[in-house]
């Protein structure tokens, strides 16, 4: 304690309540090939939809990868994704530069400011996704609406005509929004009749009528009568831009600006030409605030809010765009603009190599916690890569499938027996990965087709459900636990002869019961010498305790080695471990923490050294029944000695 020098009372206070903390053991761990989303990236993704939302829909080339991550989140909320980076990816962007952005970081470190000089926008991740994306901007009031663009110059109109004649073609714009004086050229405009031009070739213009979509003039026209041009999204937002509060205070002026952004394509939504995203009265200069006080720049604002596109330039007919707003006039546009992206590439298939480099964003287990590992579709090279992503972390486990050519549109259940076997041979002894025997049949609801997947997904979300409705250390397999959802039939559904293969093997069978459903008939890991980590349940068990005690006894560090520090080791560690013999995952412990271990010499050398004994609970595999028959005069206690 403080010395004091004159009488006083110091209060001081001692934490001794110190607890070994809940770990995360359930949480998933994917990488491989999506359509869209973060390149490159650990991103968290807690259901299905979010999972669509984020990396876009399966289709028939990565479909496979899809239902890996989307059957893992059948039983589980809480998968971290990593999108793979092929070759020849690229993002969608306006100018029709080729270029990737793999995710928000590089976006900040190579785009933010403008300093690529690649057109304005780009989508907001790579692929051919965003080739369905239109961006157009209003940055004046002029461009939202113009009424002396252009007068009629056609004495012969009738009702329903589509085309007609203007003095000036090129103040129109394919899209814009018009309508006609009611009169002469000093008339009102007919607000009751609107159309939108569809065409146009020098001063002709095509027009149908708007929003209907069809029909042409609904009244005759007086020649001469002035044509009002409006922006063609301009019902989208509230009233032409001018200049923001925040900017007038400043002495500024023309700061205001709107953006929406389209799916003209209808690849994204479903819809041709939906609006997505409606941005109004953003402002360009740099510095601006909305009247909550965040930034009111445009640029600022697409990167926070934007799903789809990111900014990348301004446009090069503005002038001051990105100042500050003090004593700045932002010269205006006197147009719309519509800008298609174009360029977006999907790339070539992922190889293997891109998924290694992609499965080890999650090797640092100090930063990274997870703990059931997907391997989804891959050879013995890729899941070989996992497993040692998997072994080097030591607090996590993997799970694998067969090769799809092994199971699916093999006929024979022998040769698919042989398949499986010869394809895990090759697989290196470890306590870290679980093998299953195959592929399921499952629908998809996005192509409307039945397709076959891998089964890790499932069993590695199996495992994760047990955390939920039981413990870690409870096994995964069975019908209490092991119910596989969603599959329609089994690429491969071994008999009991190969199912005894396959177990001898270090392969999990998962087997189709009449009237019971799919299960996981098995708990093995790919371990192969006789163990008790042979076993899925002792495995994660030492995985839970590992990871907790550990967990505590980072704040043993620059302690004193003494009977105190190693104590008060004991009383946080044994109230644990008796807790978890309490919900049965194990059957007894000791824990050795004392002068015996921790001598002199280790002391010296600054170490602490505590020796945890457990004795793991075991799952059953094998059940016998015996049932014995017996004379009426015969009592049981006889025979049952």
């Amino acid at each position: 304690m403080a010395f004091q020098v004159s009488p006083g009372v110091l209060v001081q206070e001692k934490d001794l309540t110190r607890i070994i903390p809940a770990v995360s053991t359930s949480t998933g761990a994917f990488a491989g090939e999506f359509r869209k989303g973060p390149l490159d990236e650990i991103i968290t993704v807690s259901s299905e939809q979010e999972l669509v939302d984020t990396f876009g829909k399966p289709d028939s080339n990565n479909f496979e990868d899809f239902f890996s991550a989307a059957n893992f989140l059948q039983y589980s909320n809480s998968l971290r994704v990593v999108r793979a980076q092929n070759s020849s990816i690229s993002n969608a962007t306006a100018s029709g530069s080729t270029f990737v952005v793999k995710n928000e970081t590089d976006y900040t470190n190579n785009f933010a400011a403008g300093q690529a000089s690649v057109g304005e926008w780009a989508a907001r991740t790579a692929g051919a996704w965003g080739n369905n994306l239109l961006v157009s901007i209003c940055p004046s009031a002029t461009a939202y609406e113009n009424t002396n663009v252009t007068t009629l110059n056609d004495a012969t109109t009738a009702v329903g005509d589509t085309t007609i004649t203007v003095t000036s073609g090129t103040n129109i714009l394919v899209g814009d929004i018009i309508a006609f004086s009611t009169t002469a050229a000093t008339g009102d405009f007919d607000d009751g009749h609107e159309y939108r031009v569809t065409a146009k070739s020098t001063n002709d213009i095509t027009i149908v009528r708007h929003p209907q979509g069809t029909g042409g003039l609904q009244r005759t026209l007086t020649n001469g009568c002035r044509v009002r041009r409006r922006w063609k999204y301009y019902d989208q937002v509230a009233g032409a831009p001018g200049t923001s509060p925040y900017v007038s205070a400043r002495g500024g002026s023309g700061d205001e600006i709107h953006i929406v952004v389209v799916d003209e394509d209808g690849g994204i939504s479903g819809t041709a030409n939906s609006v997505l995203e409606v941005y109004q009265k953003l402002s360009k200069a740099s510095d601006a605030k909305n009247p909550q006080g965040d930034s009111n720049f445009y640029p600022d604002v697409i990167y926070s809010k934007s799903k789809n596109v990111y900014w990348m330039d301004h446009n090069s007919s503005g002038t001051n765009w990105g100042n500050t707003a003090t004593g700045t006039t932002f010269t205006s546009v006197t147009s719309p603009t519509l800008t298609s992206l174009s360029n977006g590439s999907d790339g070539s298939a992922i190889s293997i190599a891109q998924k290694k480099t992609a499965f080890e964003k999650f090797q640092d287990a100090e930063t990274v916690d997870v703990g059931l590992f997907i391997c989804g579709k891959g050879d013995a090279t890729h899941i070989d890569n996992v497993l040692t992503v998997v072994e080097n972390r030591k607090d996590s486990i993997c799970f694998a499938s067969p090769e799809r050519s092994d199971v699916v549109g093999v006929s024979n259940a022998n040769s698919q027996t042989t398949n499986v076997l010869d394809f895990y041979s090759t697989i290196r002894s470890s306590s870290y990965i679980i093998f299953d025997s195959g592929y399921k049949y499952m629908y998809d609801r996005y192509n409307d087709v039945y397709r076959f997947v891998p089964l890790n997904g499932d069993v590695a979300g199996l495992s994760a459900r047990t955390d939920l409705i039981a413990d870690s250390w409870y096994s995964p397999a069975g019908f209490n636990r092991g119910i596989i959802r969603g599959a329609v039939k089994l690429a491969y559904n071994p008999n009991k002869t190969q199912r005894d293969d396959l177990y001898r093997s270090r392969v999990n069978p998962v087997v189709t019961f009449p009237g019971q459903g799919t299960v996981l008939f098995g708990d093995k890991t790919g371990l192969s010498a006789p163990s008790a980590f042979d076993r899925i349940n002792v495995r994660r068990l030492f995985i839970v305790l590992e990871k907790a005690i550990a967990t505590a006894s980072k704040f043993q560090l620059f302690e004193f080695n003494d009977e105190f520090t190693r104590a008060n080791f004991r009383n946080i560690v044994e109230p644990f471990l008796r807790e978890v013999q309490g919900r049965r995952g194990l059957t007894d412990f000791l824990v050795v923490c004392d002068e015996t271990n921790n001598t002199g010499e280790v002391i010296d050398r600054n170490e602490f050294i505590a020796e945890i004994f457990i004795k793991p609970a075991r799952s059953i595999n094998f059940i016998t029944l015996q049932f014995i028959a017996t004379r009426t005069g015969v009592s049981f206690e006889e025979v049952a000695s």
